[in-house]
């Protein structure tokens, strides 16, 4: 299946000069998405993999798939304030911005093994946090899976040493 073929243009968003990649025509597609989420998990399979984690927001879409398809459980990271309880938190710089990633303190009780999952790689910010957030709850982080790579932003410059499965990549 073409997956690029799923995938729209948006021009100058969220501000100008930005081409932003709208994944949500190959969403939309019952076939696209399935064939996705099986490239996604395709190198993991096989492999003790005890929970999912995906960042907010698309992040939770394809993390939450990916753990169904690997038969395991799934953590939101989560934007601060959203979850209840005791959490943890790791603030990071966008592309374009600022943010911050929370998760429950006892999410990866145990060094869990840990796939982390998001839709997109592009400067490597959200996803270098995320690491960072797991492994500080004492989660071991056992790869990264991206359904789309911006190779020209470098993302993985900044998961050294890490193992990184990206469906496409431009």
């Amino acid at each position: 299946m073409k997956l690029f073929e799923y995938i729209r243009d948006v021009p100058d968003f969220p501000k100008p000069g930005v081409m932003f990649k709208d994944l949500t025509p190959l969403m939309a597609d019952p076939a696209a998405l399935d064939d996705s989420i099986a490239r996604l998990v395709a190198p993991f399979r096989g492999e003790p993999i005890d929970l999912v984690a995906g960042m907010e927001a698309r992040g939770f879409i394809f993390g939450a798939l990916a753990a169904k398809e690997l038969a395991c459980g799934f953590v939101p990271l989560r934007k601060p304030g959203k979850l209840p309880g005791a959490t943890a938190a790791v603030s990071y710089d966008l592309e374009y911005g600022h943010a911050t990633l929370e998760a429950h303190r006892d999410a990866f009780k145990g060094k869990r093994r840990i796939l982390v999952v998001d839709d997109v790689l592009a400067t490597g910010g959200t996803a270098s946090a995320a690491l960072e957030l797991i492994e500080k709850l004492g989660g071991e982080v056992v790869g990264c899976a991206f359904l789309l790579e911006l190779v020209f932003l470098d993302g993985r410059s900044r998961l050294p040493g890490r193992r990184i499965q990206s469906v496409l990549s431009i």
